[in-house]
């Protein structure tokens, strides 16, 4: 909307055309959804769900009785931001529209009085994530000049061209792994968030810099995408309103962001590593909370399931091992998770792009 703004206002009025930048309205996007998030999120907090602890969790004392489910504000807000600022087609409107639904299932979990269940959960994950997959397939095929959609990947100079249902299948693992891990992650106050924001900085950056410029995409040999600029633009969207719930979320934290901001979060960062065209940069974006997280699942899924027993000694998720287990303090857990993931991005996006 505001874009187009600009566009209808240029004539009468010079300036009005800083608004069809891509530069200015990631800045401007990133400063309102900070400011508005971090002045409107404290007003919601009588309305808000309020923690009910978790069992067998170090530290669910302390978190139990806060306001939680602030997702539904930060993630709203957000989703206004983009109709304001974003010129949008079908791809992003039908992916803003999943990334809201996925926090509404997460909210209503939140503010229920018994919780919904894993398997419950699960599968409406898997449905939003489904459906995400053949709306992204749908959208790149139509931009494809071939009729075929490709992925890149390391080490390799040419793109390979990529089946349908291959692409749903692992479209669909990498976003229901993604809002999952996400998810379990949350637990350590600022730590889930924090390393989302690392997560989003990461592909804002690719999105705008990279990927979405026609020179250097063509002189690091991978695909140039031309929505690249829009993408970004909703990213750092994300990473403002992030920010303003991160700054009552630090430690010790005002509010909790429930399942209603860590399952969107989680499905929105599967989301912009499928755009990109690597499904491999979710471990640019993602290592340290598929591991936190994510082993934790696989654990439980194989012992319930195949009765394999692994990782006996270890708790999960992770930060809850180092806090029980070695002593760290939530301000230690967060500090040496978020120096782990941004040595491994940092390593990761320089082998990624350079060794083609």
């Amino acid at each position: 909307m505001i874009f187009y703004l600009g566009t209808f206002l240029q004539d009468h009025w010079g300036p009005a055309r800083l608004l069809q930048s891509y530069t200015v309205l990631i800045s401007l996007v990133l400063y309102i959804g900070f400011f508005v998030t971090y002045k409107l999120l404290p007003k919601f907090y009588g309305v808000l769900p309020h923690d009910r602890g978790r069992e067998f969790t170090p530290g669910a004392e302390a978190a139990k009785g806060k306001p939680t489910g602030a997702g539904v504000v930060f993630i709203t807000i957000y989703a206004l931001l983009c109709i304001l600022f974003v010129p949008m087609r079908l791809v992003h409107g039908g992916i803003l529209l999943l990334t809201w639904l996925t926090m509404l299932t997460g909210y209503l979990d939140d503010r229920s009085t018994n919780s919904w269940g894993e398997y419950l959960k699960g599968a409406l994950d898997l449905i939003i994530s489904i459906a995400a997959s053949f709306l992204l397939y749908y959208c790149m095929l139509k931009d494809s000049s071939d009729g075929t959609v490709y992925f890149w990947l390391p080490f390799i100079s040419n793109p390979i061209a990529i089946h349908p249902i291959v692409y749903i299948v692992i479209g669909t693992i990498l976003l229901w792994a993604s809002i999952n891990t996400t998810n379990c992650t949350d637990g350590v106050d600022g730590l889930s968030s924090t390393l989302v924001l690392i997560a989003l900085i990461t592909m804002g950056t690719v999105f705008y810099f990279i990927l979405g410029h026609k020179d250097i995409a063509a002189y690091l040999l991978v695909p140039h995408l031309i929505d690249g600029a829009k993408w970004a633009l909703m990213t750092f969207a994300l990473i403002g309103v992030l920010m303003g719930y991160l700054w009552h979320n630090a430690f010790p934290s005002s509010v909790l962001m429930g399942d209603a901001g860590s399952r969107a979060l989680g499905f929105f960062i599967g989301v912009l590593v499928l755009v990109s065209g690597n499904p491999l940069l979710i471990l640019a974006t993602s290592t340290v909370i598929f591991l936190n997280g994510g082993m934790g699942l696989v654990k439980v899924f194989l012992l319930r399931f195949f009765h394999i027993q692994i990782f006996k000694n270890v708790r999960f998720p992770l930060h809850d091992h180092m806090k029980k287990n070695l002593g760290w303090s939530p301000t230690q857990v967060l500090l040496k998770f978020m120096i782990i993931q941004i040595l491994i991005t940092v390593a990761i996006i320089g082998l990624f792009f350079k060794i083609r």
